[in-house]
Parts: C-alpha cells; sequence; structure tokens
C-alpha cells in the first residue's frame, strides 16, 4: 500500500465518540439479572444510564471511546496523531480532554456548551475477561461537519472512523465529508466496523462505505460474517478483498487475516497467560497496525505490532495502555 505521507504532520486522525469509561467488574448473575447481551454494546438513553450506574460498585473512570483509543495506542507506540470528538463544557468532558492530551494525542475539538452531557460507557467485564457495554452518547452523538477539522485531516496519513458513529444522522454526513476532505489530500481512508449488530443495523451503508470510501477495513470475525450475511469466512473474505485495498480481520486467539486482494496472509495470535479484560483489543490492534503501515511495514508485520499491543491490553484492566508500547515493542 502506497501512503502519502509528505506533506503529512501526523500518521492518523480519528474520528469517533468521546465517551468516558465506567469499567466494573461484574459475574455472570449480574449480567442475566440485568437481561444483558454478554459481549456487546448497546445504546441506552440517559435516565437507563443512570439507573445501572446506581447498581454498580468499585468502578473505575478512565476516558475512552473505541478510536480515541486506538488513537492513544498510536501515540503509545511513538506515532503522531489526532483525534475528533464532541465532550459537554461537564466535569467528564474535562476529564476526557485532560487525558487524552496527556497521553500525547491532539484534540482541539472545542466543548459544546449547550445540549447533552459528556457521553459514557458502563464496561461490565466478567470473571473471563469478556465485556459488555452499554453506552450513552450523549454529546458525542451531535458531532456534525461544524467539528471537522479540515486541517488536521489533509495533513493526516490516515484518516480513520469509528463505526460506532454511525448510527446519528449528522455524524454520517460528518464521516462522509472527512472521506471526501482526506481523498482530496491524497490521503488514506481507514473504517472500524465496531460491532456485529452495529455492522447488522447499517449492512447495507457500511457495504457502500468500504465499496466506495475506505481503503483500510477493520474488523473481527463476526463483523465481517455479518457485513456479507454469511457463515462462510473465506467467502466474507474474498467479498471484502475484492472491495477494499487492505483489510484486517482479527480471529481472536487464531490472530489475524490480512486481505489484500485476493491475497490472505494469516497471523497467528500471541499466547496470553491471563486474560483480564478484552475492552479495546481491537481498539489497540487497529493502533499497531495502522503504526505500523504508517511507518513503513508491510501489512504482515503491522498485524503482528497489532497482535503485540492487543495481547498486552488484554492481560490489564481497561483499555488503555498502562506502559509504554514503544518500550514493548
Amino acid at each position: 500500500m502506497e501512503l502519502n505521507m509528505s506533506a503529512s504532520k501526523r500518521d492518523v486522525v480519528g474520528i469517533g465518540n468521546a465517551i468516558v469509561d465506567i469499567l466494573v467488574e461484574v459475574d455472570e448473575h449480574f449480567l442475566e439479572k440485568q437481561e444483558l447481551a454478554k459481549g456487546t454494546m448497546a445504546l441506552i438513553d440517559a435516565g437507563q444510564a443512570l439507573e445501572l450506574y446506581r447498581k454498580l460498585n468499585d468502578y473505575v473512570e478512565q476516558s475512552g471511546g473505541s478510536a480515541a483509543n486506538t488513537m492513544a495506542g498510536i501515540a503509545s507506540l511513538g506515532g503522531s496523531s489526532g483525534f475528533i470528538g464532541r465532550v459537554r463544557d461537564d466535569e467528564l468532558g474535562a476529564a476526557f480532554t485532560r487525558d487524552i492530551r496527556q497521553v500525547g494525542v491532539e484534540y482541539t475539538t472545542p466543548p459544546a456548551l449547550a445540549g447533552p452531557s459528556t457521553g459514557r460507557c458502563i464496561v461490565l467485564v466478567t470473571p473471563d475477561g469478556e465485556r459488555t457495554m452499554q453506552t450513552y452518547l450523549g454529546a458525542c452523538a451531535a458531532l456534525s461537519m461544524e467539528d471537522l477539522n479540515e486541517e488536521m485531516i489533509a495533513t493526516s496519513a490516515v484518516t480513520y472512523l469509528e463505526g460506532y458513529l454511525w448510527d446519528p444522522p449528522e455524524a454520517k454526513a460528518a464521516f462522509l465529508t472527512a472521506a471526501a476532505m482526506a481523498h482530496e489530500a491524497g490521503k488514506k481512508v481507514s473504517l472500524s466496523l465496531s460491532d456485529p449488530f452495529c455492522v447488522e443495523r447499517h449492512r447495507e451503508e457500511f457495504q457502500s462505505l468500504v465499496d466506495d470510501h475506505v481503503d483500510i477495513l477493520f474488523g473481527n470475525e463476526s463483523e465481517i460474517l455479518s457485513l456479507y450475511e454469511t457463515e462462510n469466512l473465506g467467502a466474507a473474505l474474498d467479498r471484502v478483498g475484492s472491495s477494499c485495498e487492505l483489510t484486517a480481520v482479527t480471529l481472536g486467539a487464531d490472530g489475524a487475516a490480512v486481505i489484500t486482494g485476493k491475497a490472505d496472509r494469516r497471523v497467528p495470535a500471541l499466547p496470553v497467560k491471563n486474560v483480564v479484560d478484552t475492552t479495546g483489543a481491537g481498539d489497540l490492534f487497529a493502533a499497531g497496525f495502522l503504526y505500523g503501515i504508517t511507518h513503513g511495514a508491510t501489512p504482515v508485520d503491522a498485524a503482528r505490532t497489532g497482535g503485540i499491543c492487543a495481547a498486552m491490553v488484554i492481560s490489564q484492566f481497561g483499555a488503555r495502555p498502562k506502559e509504554r508500547l514503544a518500550d514493548l515493542i
């Protein structure tokens, strides 16, 4: 893949939900009692978020959001990254802004002065490390074209779009505008499919997005199968290979598949002695992969870097690296 690094001030800019994660360890019974589907992400309203929040004990608050986590990972690897996402001028919004800047990510989106509060995601982690997420989008759902920083997009080698943000109509328009800005500047556009239920809600639109606007696609096995409505992984990979220049599909314990055209290369997963929390595994895989290809690595080597980052983050509690990834790599 040819990346236009000339006139690029940063490797990647991410556009996504600016969210504060509320992480808490629960047992299987808690999920059953709340009638929550284990391992999925569901959108909830402010009332539901407050009701669930009141049932939690011993939680940890951390700034998060899928694309923001990926940008934090790139910065931890020693790369340059930026983020575009909306918060409110409230306590959680100030915390998100402080945290993302402290890890070295460029963040200049001004906070909203009115409207819903800053988004939050309640991350319920079961003893097997699986996470179930209940997300109140709040302010970030109101992201619009006015929030886009054209200079930041035009001077980043890759613009990375978070599939979770495809639900709000204004955010859809902002995504398409951002993709056009990036391509007009000769840069690449990347998309994370984010969640199987997200794909199910927007399957035809995501297919069109991949066909017409995306150069680098990220997804896990379930998301790719859902995108093309098949139970045959080979068929899904063939389809995506004809639609997208470069695709990386995470396969859990089986590692990852890297698809370029008709070529399908497999990269084995690193063994992990103790899976603590799978939150952020896909986000950090994308961070390692994008860092790799913006620094001259082949797609296969980039996937290996992504695998190292993913293995590290699932060995800890929380979705952002607690140690400097550049030292680990």
